[in-house]
């Protein structure tokens, strides 16, 4: 099979404009063509009309849903004309065998969704005109760049975006919704994403999971569907200066687990938490111990990863426990749920 692929790159803001030239420089220069790429706006009408003027050759177009990564991205599926969807985030940029990857993934007809792997572009790694400019030189081997923090343990990468400790190649439950790509039937499947799970920029906490959510209704409404994650399939993500500090970790870990807690009411609990359960009792330990063994081997910044994988377990169980009982609430007294507060901190 050679599937056509639709390239859906989101974005709300022109503060990323030089991360979206570099997203859609990287789609244009892919070994396998995508079928078109195609620009979701956010309620922006001034980045639209910059973005329309500046990219005649790609179809930009306005998000038809409410503000938000889900309505984005429901929007994109619907214009898209390519046998398979997929999603890059608009401040990352795609390995040149990124798509011919993810084709090879559908020669499957069981398969439904393919991921790739994502690494970090941590502070100090090359600006996005650079990359935009030079992309072939500046990212010839598969490895982060920039200077990630020493305490910040890979366990935990999925906080910034990344792909994390733990993820092993091939059928898993659900892809990285910033590297991912779906058959055009999985949207008919299950109506698209769900617009009350996922980010949106205006408000105050960093929500996620609507990747999560749509996988598993995919494989609840379609048994036999299969998930792939190929770690070869990179792209390389930005990780602002802001979201490399403790603070912004320890928030994105509770919005984590006030974002699990709408998955869980959405698709249960038994579906909704069987990776995290895992994650929590196998790879979480694993890690802190190993972050004590890197101390004692000399490295003091070991137990700083350990200590960081304790209060980052802590704080998603805490907004999983907030976010359960407000969630409840809501479904029952029409209460706004937890996490659903106005202020833009994207």
């Amino acid at each position: 099979m050679t599937p056509s692929i639709s390239v859906v790159i989101c974005v709300f803001t022109e503060k990323r404009w030089d991360d979206i030239l570099a997203a859609v420089s990287s789609v244009r220069a892919q070994r396998y063509e995508p079928y078109e790429i195609i620009v979701s706006v956010d309620h922006n009408p001034e980045l639209f009309g910059r973005l329309k003027q500046a990219m005649p050759d790609v179809v930009v177009i306005e998000n038809q849903e409410g503000r938000g990564l889900s309505g984005g991205k429901n929007t994109g599926a619907a214009r898209a004309g390519g046998d398979v969807v997929a999603y890059l985030d608009d401040d990352a940029v795609a390995d040149r065998d990124w798509l011919a990857l993810f084709a090879a993934g559908y020669d499957d007809e069981k398969v439904m969704g393919v991921g790739g792997r994502t690494l970090s572009l941590w502070p100090g790694s090359p600006t996005a005109r650079e990359i935009y400019q030079d992309q072939a030189a500046l990212l010839r081997e598969h490895t982060e760049v920039g200077r990630r923090p020493r305490w910040f343990p890979e366990e935990f990468d999925w906080t910034v975006g990344g792909t994390y400790r733990g993820m092993v190649a091939g059928p898993v439950r659900n892809v990285l919704g910033g590297n991912a790509s779906f058959r055009r039937e999985a949207f008919e499947i299950t109506g698209g994403f769900h617009t009350g799970i996922g980010r949106t920029h205006h408000k105050d906490r960093p929500l996620g999971c609507e990747e999560t959510e749509f996988c598993i209704r995919l494989g609840q409404r379609s048994p036999g569907a299969v998930m792939l994650f190929d770690d070869r399939a990179v792209i390389w993500h930005r990780v602002p200066a802001e979201r490399a500090r403790f603070r912004y970790f320890r928030t994105r870990c509770f919005a984590e687990g006030l974002s699990k807690a709408l998955v869980a009411q959405s698709v249960g609990s038994a579906d909704g938490l069987a990776n995290e359960r895992a994650h929590a009792l196998k790879t979480l330990p694993r890690g802190a111990v190993r972050g004590v063994g890197d101390t004692f081997r000399g490295d003091p910044s070991g137990l700083g990863r350990a200590g960081a994988i304790t209060v980052g377990l802590g704080y998603t169980a805490w907004g999983y426990a907030v976010g359960t009982v407000s969630a409840r609430r809501a479904a029952t007294s029409g209460l706004t749920p937890a996490g659903a507060r106005t202020e833009d901190t994207a």
